[in-house]
């Protein structure tokens, strides 16, 4: 088998996506990782709708390099917009990454901003 990287991470975010899915009460934390940012987003998919996004790509953080500090940062913003939205608890979508990194680290900075999963 000589699957490519993407490939790889798009079959385990669809295997991951069968088992876990946003609502009203608890909506999805999806998170994206490129190799020059990192985004994420809070979903309702019942409603197909995004509640609150944030992104490394911003204009304060988009001058920063992408790393570990500027995924908490990351982090610490879309939780403080989920509060403004009125979310408190979510359900976390790696979305195919390792808990791993960057991605550990936008969670972990999330949750000490006060949001739960």
């Amino acid at each position: 088998m000589n699957k490519s990287r993407a490939v790889a991470r798009k079959r385990r975010h669809y295997s991951l996506r069968k088992k876990l899915a946003g609502t009203a009460d608890r909506p999805r934390l999806a998170v994206f990782r490129s190799n020059k940012y990192i985004y994420c987003q809070i979903i309702d998919d019942l409603s197909g709708t995004t509640l609150a996004a944030a992104s490394s790509n911003e204009k304060d953080l988009s001058a920063k390099r992408l790393n570990k500090e500027t995924a908490g940062e990351v982090g610490t913003l879309i939780a403080g917009r989920a509060k403004e939205a009125g979310i408190a608890t979510v359900v976390f979508d790696r979305g195919g990454y390792p808990y791993h990194g960057r991605v550990a680290a936008l969670a972990d900075a999330a949750r000490d901003a006060g949001l739960e999963f």
